[in-house]
């Protein structure tokens, strides 16, 4: 008893005891401490001096039934001192009994954790609020947009993040200061956020960025107003002190679950519409094209495999023939570049070389088809086969200003092929990027003993210009033309007018998509003798080639006259 005595008066937690209809008997120093009431003052009375209003009816009911039923409960409660203050209490009510199991006493242990809860919540503010505007930070705010997206989902409804930011903040903050600049951020927030519904969340998550969840839209576009009202909010006058100040607003809008990604992605989108809103003048919202993203997104993905194709070798070379269709002589061939994909297999150059046109990948493709190109002339002059090659160059390409240095040293890498057997197809269309420079280009090449030829000649808007100003030594006729030569007058006529061009600026023609025997003599008769086309072979792959001259030369001895398959392919 000595023992349960001292721990009774020496406890740092406060005990009440009561008698069985609940009147307090006795109580330690710590219950006064605690409570504020008196050994003197308390005893007597009832434990319900102490309540504070916060508990529920419902709640003590609960807490007595617990007491009855299983002799002890323990919770938390709230509690009134004697001064009127409200203290939070962790708090065991046990009923004792004696040996005979007659109720003698309830005891009440408890601690007063007011002090660790206000911490407790204290923390949990700054872990969840911005420290200067009150608003949800960057934490709470994807906490309660994945509980919104979650409620989309559930109710088939849509919501918009909105990604905010002030236009000109930082000369204020430059101009006038950081206090200042932190009442301006201050009273646009409360501005900003008497702009919304009482369901949106408006945060703060950087600087001068804010975002906006407006959730349970019942429509894709039902977020404008809401926009608009924010960003009247952000432009109106603030008064501080002796300055007006006024600001203006960028606002950036995805739309879920139309933009299906997660939260953070959500917030990235928006973000890229803020910026794109930005660049279109400011003090506007911009809102996110998924259709563009996804676009984009695929774009990238087939760079990607591009970069990896390069590395892992899957492309190749296939080599069209060119022919002079009065002689028979197999003049040259075009390299052709195709894909051996892992999965889709082989690919034309039009499904993938679109993708890298104005992207550094086409000059990294394009300087291994050089190179692979002369490589194999290289191997060909070494069997006997004495071929020139053509390669087709971008204007991306062409306009890196180390080309000319580049393809000298590719040059230099086949010394037993001599620069003349090379000829670079340029575009016309690629030519306009930069006339001038190209015509410099061109004549430095050149000096280096390479070939050029304008390819799809007559496609563009000033052919003349072109054949006038670059010193190209071949004009090659589009196939769109020359395909149709046969029934379209017109065709036949624009064919025609490339070949007088052509001869009256002294240079070299040749039409592409010749398919048969009637497609060449009425080029022959127009005066062009040098041709290519699947009348005459398709592309093959390098190691087909050799083989494929020696049967056309055996087949068809120079000098030959015309003739026709039976397929209507052409044959001499």
């Amino acid at each position: 008893m000595q023992v349960a005595a001292t721990v009774f008066t020496h406890a740092r937690e406060g005990i009440s005891i009561t008698d069985p209809q609940g009147t307090i008997i006795d109580v330690n120093h710590a219950f006064s401490r605690i409570t504020g009431y008196a050994r003197e003052e308390i005893i007597g009375k009832n434990p319900r001096v102490l309540q504070s209003g916060r508990q529920s009816p419902e709640f003590y009911a609960a807490m007595w039934k617990a007491i009855i039923q299983q002799g002890h409960w323990s919770g938390e409660m709230w509690n009134r001192r004697k001064d009127g203050s409200l203290f939070l209490e962790v708090v065991t009510i046990s009923a004792v009994r004696d040996e005979a199991g007659l109720l003698r006493h309830y005891v009440a242990v408890f601690s007063d954790v007011t002090q660790a809860r206000e911490t407790e919540l204290r923390l949990e503010n700054i872990a969840h609020f911005d420290v200067l505007t009150g608003l949800p930070n960057r934490v709470l705010l994807f906490d309660r947009l994945r509980q919104c997206m979650a409620q989309c989902q559930r109710r088939a409804s849509s919501l918009a993040v909105a990604f905010l930011d002030l236009d000109g903040f930082k000369e204020v903050n430059d101009r006038y200061g950081h206090a200042l600049g932190d009442q301006m951020l201050i009273a646009l927030a409360r501005r900003m956020g008497d702009a919304l519904r009482e369901g949106d969340t408006l945060a703060r998550v950087g600087g001068d960025e804010f975002v906006v969840v407006m959730a349970d839209l019942d429509g894709p576009q039902h977020f404008e107003p809401l926009v608009q009202r924010l960003l009247m909010a952000a432009s109106e006058p603030v008064a501080l002190g002796l300055e007006t100040l006024q600001l203006s607003a960028s606002i950036g809008i995805t739309l879920y679950p139309r933009d299906a990604v997660d939260a953070e992605q959500l917030l990235r989108h928006a973000d890229h519409a803020m910026y794109q809103a930005k660049q279109a003048g400011k003090n506007r919202m911009a809102v996110f094209d998924v259709a563009q993203d996804a676009a984009q997104a695929n774009l990238r993905e087939v760079h990607q495999e591009i970069r990896s194709a390069l590395e892992r070798s899957e492309f190749a070379l296939y080599y069209q023939p060119k022919v002079n269709l009065r002689t028979g002589e197999v003049v040259g061939a075009e390299a052709l570049i195709r894909w051996q994909h892992p999965t889709r297999g082989l690919l034309a150059p039009g499904l993938f070389l679109p993708a890298i046109d104005d992207h550094v990948l086409s000059t990294f493709v394009g300087e291994w088809v050089i190179a692979t190109a002369l490589a194999q002339m290289s191997r060909w002059h070494a069997e006997g086969l004495m071929i020139k090659v053509s390669v087709n160059v971008g204007a991306y390409q062409l306009l890196d200003g180390s080309f000319a240095q580049r393809l000298e040293q590719l040059l230099r890498a086949q010394p037993d092929v001599p620069p003349e057997f090379l000829e670079l197809e340029i575009l016309e269309s690629s030519a306009l990027a930069d006339m001038a420079q190209i015509s410099h280009l061109m004549r430095h090449c050149q000096a280096l003993g390479v070939r050029f030829a304008l390819d799809d000649f007559g496609t563009g808007f000033s052919s003349l210009t072109y054949m006038r100003r670059l010193p190209a030594q071949v004009i090659k006729i589009d196939q769109s033309f020359v395909r149709d030569i046969l029934a379209d007058a017109d065709d036949l006529s624009i064919v025609q007018g490339v070949i007088g061009l052509a001869t009256a600026f002294r240079r070299e023609v040749i039409a592409e998509g010749v398919e048969t025997m009637a497609h060449g003599e009425v080029l022959l008769g127009l005066g062009c003798e040098l041709a290519q086309g699947y009348g005459i072979a398709r592309p093959m792959p390098a190691a087909e080639l050799p083989q494929w001259t020696r049967d056309w030369a055996a087949a068809h001895p120079q000098g030959s006259p015309l003739n026709s398959r039976e397929d209507g392919a052409i044959s001499y």
